[in-house]
C-alpha cells in the first residue's frame, strides 16, 4: 500500500478494524477503549464545545456495539 492509498483509509476505520478484532478475541476491556477512541475519531473536527453527535453509525459500527454488549452480558453472567 503506497502512501497516497493510506492517506485515503479513515482512522476510524483502522479503530473498527482494531475493535472487530479485540471483539473475536473476547477482550471486553481493549474493545471498550476502542470504542471510546472509535467515537472521539468519528466526532473530531466537529462542532464545538457543546457539540453533541446527531448522525447514525453506519450497520458495521452498531454490530460491534452490539457485539461488545453481548460480552459484558457474557462476562457479567459469570
Amino acid at each position: 500500500m503506497d502512501n497516497q492509498e493510506r492517506q485515503r483509509i479513515r482512522l476510524s476505520d483502522r479503530i473498527l478494524g482494531a475493535l472487530d478484532l479485540a471483539l473475536d478475541q473476547g477482550d471486553v476491556k481493549i474493545s471498550e477503549t476502542l470504542v471510546r477512541a472509535l467515537e472521539m475519531s468519528m466526532t473530531r473536527n466537529a462542532g464545538g464545545g457543546e457539540f453533541v453527535e446527531r448522525r447514525e453509525y453506519p450497520p458495521e459500527i452498531e454490530n460491534a456495539m452490539d457485539r461488545l454488549q453481548a460480552l459484558r452480558n457474557k462476562r457479567e453472567a459469570v
